[in-house]
């Protein structure tokens, strides 16, 4: 008889496995870059659409507290949130706490927007994994997001980067 610890890899070949995830996880990233230039087509300013999900699930940010949060250039973040505000997506309101200061609130147009976006990220990972167990899925979905908890917890002092739950909710950027 074989217990589930029979199928687990020994302590030694740790090292291997952890190597194993190390060469996965760049590859995992090319896939996803590719996947996500080949449904954005012609729009140019889809990837500002990404910064609706932290938006929407922790509420008006300013926009120096969401680059952080996002872990991105200010600059860049500058940027993405100007083609959000010209396309109707975000508005800035005045912070309360400080009268100077200026917070990102979503529009319903970037709430639709943003349910676009991830009813297409939905689409394709549905279809992705149609030939998985549901019990497969929801381990790979319970490790995935553990194991972003846990390199979120590792990033220096970073706003926003560790705490928080393993599943995502239904407005986290995935």
């Amino acid at each position: 008889m074989t217990t589930s610890t029979d199928a687990l890899p020994e302590s030694g070949n740790r090292l291997a496995e952890v190597r194993t995830l190390s060469d996965l996880l760049p590859r995992f990233m090319r896939v996803v870059h590719a996947l996500k230039n080949q449904t954005a087509g012609a729009d140019r300013d889809r990837a500002a659409l990404v910064l609706l999900f932290p938006l929407v699930r922790l509420g008006p940010l300013r926009q120096g507290a969401l680059a952080e949060l996002v872990h991105a250039d200010p600059s860049t973040v500058s940027r993405h949130v100007a083609a959000l505000v010209e396309q109707g997506f975000v508005r800035r309101v005045a912070d309360e706490a400080d009268g100077r200061a200026s917070r990102l609130v979503v529009t319903d147009a970037g709430l639709s927007a943003l349910e676009t976006l991830r009813g297409e990220r939905e689409g394709v990972l549905d279809r992705v994994t149609a030939d998985w167990s549901p019990a497969d899925l929801h381990t790979f979905t319970s490790l995935f997001g553990r194991l972003i908890d846990d390199l979120s917890a590792h990033l220096p002092n970073l706003p926003g980067c560790s705490g928080g739950p393993s599943t995502p909710t239904s407005g986290e950027n995935p």
